[in-house]
């Protein structure tokens, strides 16, 4: 199964109980790179945050959207972001990802992750369309749930 999912707006502990929640096993960090000003969520925490969680963590830098990209999507201008992240994916590079993240699908519950918490404007939405076409399996995109404090997974 593949799953998305964004986590603007999040608190680790909120996005690392979804993910358990949804039974995920595999996060698939998809942004070109993996920082964040969000407490948690660079690579390396978010990493160990996962591992805490028993989820494996994979980050596949070539399917990060490309700064001029971000800066379209930002814009509002979503064709020219479509039209810019459509030649990432046309790339050699992003076709082997692309398969490390149908046969990963197949064999366990894969999530890909991007930061925007909408995935209608997000490229990990152009991301599963072509894992759905490849693979004729519907995706399903997760929204950060909140949780109460006291059972925190992160502490």
């Amino acid at each position: 199964m593949l799953s998305t999912i964004g986590y603007e707006g999040a608190s680790l502990d909120n996005f690392i109980r979804t993910l358990v929640a949804a039974k995920v096993q595999v996060l698939i960090d998809i942004r070109e790179r993996a920082q964040s000003r969000r407490k948690g969520f660079s690579k390396s925490a978010l990493d160990a945050a996962l591992s805490n969680a028993g989820i494996t963590y994979l980050h596949l830098r070539v399917l990060g959207d490309p700064k001029e990209g971000r800066e379209a999507a930002r814009a509002g201008q979503m064709a020219r972001f479509r039209k810019i992240y459509s030649g990432v994916l046309r790339s050699s590079e992003a076709k082997a990802a692309l398969k490390v993240i149908a046969d990963a699908s197949q064999r366990s519950s894969a999530c890909l992750l991007c930061y925007e918490r909408d995935f209608e404007h997000c490229h990990r939405k152009l991301v599963s369309d072509k894992i759905e076409s490849r693979t004729g399996r519907k995706t399903r995109h997760l929204g950060v749930k909140r949780f109460e404090q006291a059972a925190s997974l992160t502490r």
